[in-house]
């Protein structure tokens, strides 16, 4: 072979080597590109799947920052409340939209709080004729009632009914007599959601919301007890009777169920 054709030879050897080297370092490097984890603040996240199998020594949060999400979120997608806790084996949805969760059937508890909620409440108040001052009643709790729903009620008072129950009348509740001091009790468990005199004709008042669609209010007091946000049980103190917003010592005790007024008699004790 004369030495040209060696030097052609060996040219298109080293080019074909070349160009050999070069499409493999190509595909080094797409593929690299690929398979290239996703980057978000100057830190390395894996692509989140749907859903993720929950396994031993996983957390919510150690699971949200491999995926770089947040732990609150997939909380709230798969109904988790406080203090978080997940179990092996698992199934968390890590995408989707967030929903908002009701309470309106849960038990009220200091760790969910119950949202506040707007109540109607009468205009005008027709006017309670004097009568003598009641001598005083006893102050022991009253005896309590358990609805099917399982909430526990009691008398808000020990005094006696003054007046009933009449929608004709404009009476949207019991009202009970006694003297300025006697106690105002919850009628059942919930929390305030109202504790104020920014209804002149009910003067200081109270409103407590209750699991089921329950608001009771309690008005005309001389002394609140408890404020806004409050956890109360039944029977507790949380006012003491008055005349406030009143022409007379008495306790005006209402009953909404869905923002309806209905008889107290129909879930208070005999």
């Amino acid at each position: 072979m004369h030495s040209n054709q060696v030097s052609i030879f060996l040219t298109k050897k080293m080019i074909k080597t070349i160009l050999l080297s070069l499409s493999v370092a190509t595909t080094v490097i797409v593929t690299g590109c690929a398979s290239k984890p996703q980057y978000k603040g100057g830190a390395r996240y894996v692509n989140a799947p749907n859903y993720y199998t929950v396994r031993s020594g996983d957390t919510l949060s150690g699971i949200a920052n491999r995926y770089g999400l947040n732990y609150l979120d997939i909380a709230a997608l798969n109904d988790i409340a406080a203090p978080y806790r997940i179990y092996v084996n698992q199934s968390l949805r890590l995408k989707g939209s967030v929903s908002q969760r009701t309470t309106s059937t849960q038990a009220i508890t200091q760790a969910t709080p119950i949202q506040r909620q707007t109540i109607n409440l009468p205009t005008q108040q027709p006017v309670v004729p004097k009568t003598p001052v009641i001598t005083p009643t006893p102050v022991n709790p009253p005896t309590a009632s358990t609805l099917a729903s399982g909430l526990r009620w009691v008398k808000p008072s020990n005094g006696p009914v003054i007046q009933g129950f009449n929608l004709a009348s404009n009476v949207k509740g019991t009202r009970y007599g006694g003297n300025e001091g006697d106690p105002v009790y919850a009628a059942a468990n919930g929390q305030v959601v109202y504790a104020a005199d920014g209804l002149k004709e009910y003067g200081n008042l109270v409103l407590i919301k209750h699991i089921d669609g329950y608001i009771t209010a309690y008005a005309h007091n001389s002394k609140m007890l408890v404020k806004s946000g409050d956890n109360v049980t039944a029977g507790q103190k949380i006012a003491e009777m008055g005349s406030s917003g009143a022409t007379r010592v008495m306790l005006e005790f209402q009953v909404r169920l869905d923002g309806k007024p209905v008889n107290p008699t129909t879930v208070l004790p005999n």
